[in-house]
């Protein structure tokens, strides 16, 4: 068995869960863009494509920062300074990926 499964098994799946979050944003966000008759510029897909690998790239950190952390016998204190701040990043994320949908859905 491997050791602390349950908690590693939750970290994947809060991963995995960012993951379709993100594809489902990006996904609806380029469907809307390409149903509507206006010409849409380059340079919002891009934004779009970007913020989502932006998010997904600070949910991987996040899953292997969590991995290292389980995996230490000491208990350590959750109040971490890092932990907030890649919180921090995957929210201003998460906003900029609203944008680039309100910027689709707008035009």
């Amino acid at each position: 068995m491997i050791r602390n499964f349950t908690d590693h098994a939750n970290n994947e799946r809060t991963f995995l869960s960012w993951v379709r979050l993100t594809i489902t944003i990006v996904g609806f966000g380029l469907a809307t863009a390409r149903i509507s008759n206006v010409s849409v510029p380059f340079w919002s897909d891009i934004l779009l494509f970007g913020s989502g690998a932006i998010l997904v790239l600070l949910a991987f950190l996040r899953m292997i920062w969590l991995r290292k952390r389980i995996e230490q016998d000491e208990l350590l204190d959750d109040g971490g300074v890092a932990a907030d701040a890649l919180l921090i990043l995957v929210v201003v994320a998460l906003l900029a990926v609203f944008a680039a949908f309100a910027y689709h859905v707008a035009l």
